[in-house]
């Protein structure tokens, strides 16, 4: 049996980690991935802050999948420090949160250069994130958000074989492929598979880019998890909706909406013998 850890962005449903908890508790999650309490990003939280969460979700058995941190969600021009600076401060969050994961980007750029203008400066600023995780001994996973350098399989794939560390993995999210014009399971399932180490669930319309549940857009949502499951994939599915409002930095769905891509979700991996737990 093929057996899959459930997590999702407690802040889709609420500020409040207490509610945020209850929620993926009642769909049968027990861990959460964690990009913003009481409203402040996890990279903003003080230590009293992050001690104070950590009590919070200890106290209702939830366990982090990951630090949903936004770093490389800035302009590539910013200094290599800047970044690295922040990812300091999410490492400390992994730390205090025991989180194996902590999701990158790979930088914005200006409306007058291209990807291949600003691959070199990528690339330096992914390396030197790189060697921070490496001394920490966390894992990076790049997700591939719409207009950043890293939006289509082949710039995913550049940027993690031309870094080439073990701490820089893939996370994998279909619908973010859709507003690009991408297939995801088509176009980019076999060139990424070997970097995939963290799955992100959200789906999306080609014709709009409106993200929608698992299942219900152009997201090649059944196939991916279809290989992924006969490819021995057994980490965690994490859901981020973004049905309610999304933007460059984030998105909410609310709990009503959040319950609805849960079960969404959860539809789509009995159909293909998969167990959410």
């Amino acid at each position: 049996m093929t057996r899959w850890t459930l997590s999702g962005f407690g802040d889709e449903i609420d500020p409040d980690p207490v509610v945020q908890a209850a929620v993926l508790q009642a769909l049968g999650a027990n861990r959460i991935e964690v990009r913003s309490a009481w409203g402040t990003n996890i990279v903003d939280l003080d230590d009293a802050q992050l001690d104070r969460l950590a009590g919070v979700l200890r106290d209702r058995g939830m366990g982090v999948s990951a630090i949903a941190s936004p770093i490389g969600k800035v302009d590539v021009a910013l200094p290599v420090e800047h970044e690295v600076r922040r990812l300091e401060r999410a490492i400390r969050a992994a730390e205090v949160l025991e989180a194996p994961f902590i999701r990158i980007f790979s930088f914005f750029r200006s409306a007058e250069r291209t990807p291949e203008d600003v691959r070199d400066e990528v690339l330096v600023r992914m390396a030197a994130l790189a060697r921070t995780a490496e001394a920490a001994r966390v894992t990076l996973v790049h997700e591939n958000e719409k207009e950043i350098y890293g939006d289509t399989p082949d710039r995913v794939l550049d940027v993690i074989e031309s870094v080439g560390s073990d701490r820089l993995r893939a996370a994998w999210d279909n619908a973010n492929f859709v507003q690009v014009g991408v297939r995801p399971f088509t176009d980019g399932y076999a060139l990424l598979r070997p970097h995939i180490a963290y799955l992100q669930v959200k789906d999306a319309i080609a014709a709009t880019g409106e993200v929608v549940p698992a299942g219900e857009g152009d997201g090649e949502l059944r196939e991916t998890l279809t290989a992924l499951r006969d490819d021995g994939y057994d980490g965690y599915a994490s859901l981020e909706p973004h049905l309610t409002d999304y933007s460059a930095l984030g998105g909410f769905s609310g709990s009503a909406a959040f319950g609805r891509a849960g079960r969404a979700l959860r539809a789509l991996t009995d159909e293909i013998g998969v167990t959410l737990s």
